[in-house]
């Protein structure tokens, strides 16, 4: 039975993700910050595990109390809305410490089992933001190109060893709390500067225009994580939902 690696296990995407490994045979380490047995269904191939993905400590921890898996999927990550301007540098580098660098330390902790072991797969779920630019995400989206960069880059250093890894860029998703617990934040950080009130108003226009049916569904990032884990075949980038794969064409 194969085992996969999940964090960011608490809500959306990652919740998901690991109910449907479950149901499809896996074993499923689910990683979240503040674990909560309610969360996923209980099963005798679940295991959760506490991870902090901005701590060396944490991630020592959860990957030894997995113990061997065959695919890491990168999941856990933190939004954030607002203009560049209105960012603080301390909220610049906590999105690149959770984003970024927690992607690349998570990933550095499974290599050696994977490359000993001839076999393994990342999935690094990054967003659809970084394949068109748009307005009040320049640091988010930052934060996930440079996931994108390391993917690319890292998946040829691994090859020789037949580890894959592959990138899931996600479109904007309503059904899940990721969108409005990045709004949240930016109101306890004193919200959008005055001077950009019109760029705000055309975003959230824009958005309240988008038609559900072209936007994301959690559905869709389980099912392109699920084919980058297991299909070969995949290609490097897998744009998951309707909004997504318009971008990508």
């Amino acid at each position: 039975m194969k085992s996969v690696f999940i964090t960011g296990c608490s809500s959306g995407f990652g919740r998901d993700t690991a109910k449907f490994f479950l149901e499809n045979g896996w074993k499923v380490v689910a990683a979240m910050r503040t674990p909560d047995e309610g969360i996923l269904p209980r099963s005798e191939n679940l295991k959760i595990v506490a991870l902090d993905v901005k701590n060396p400590e944490s991630i020592r921890r959860a990957i030894d109390a997995a113990g061997p898996i065959d695919v890491l999927v990168n999941n856990a990550g933190i939004g954030w809305l607002n203009a560049a301007e209105g960012t603080s540098i301390e909220t610049m580098r906590d999105l690149f410490e959770t984003n970024t660098f927690g992607t690349i330390a998570m990933t550095r902790a499974v290599l050696p089992q994977f490359r000993e072991r001839g076999d393994g797969v990342v999935v690094n779920v990054s967003s659809s933001v970084t394949l068109k630019p748009l307005p009040l995400l320049s640091i988010y989206t930052a934060s996930k190109a440079a996931v994108n960069a390391f993917t690319e880059s890292v998946a040829l250093e691994l090859a020789p060893f037949n580890v894959r890894v592959r990138i899931v860029l996600p479109g904007r998703a309503p059904d899940t709390r990721f969108g409005d617990t990045a709004r949240s934040r930016v109101q306890r950080q004193g919200g959008f500067p005055d001077a950009y009130a019109s760029v705000v108003a055309g975003v959230f226009a824009a958005w309240e225009q988008q038609q559900y049916a072209e936007c994301t569904r959690s559905a869709d990032v389980v099912e392109a994580i699920w084919r980058a884990a297991t299909d070969p075949s995949s290609p490097m980038r897998i744009p998951a939902g309707a909004d997504a794969v318009a971008l990508s064409a």
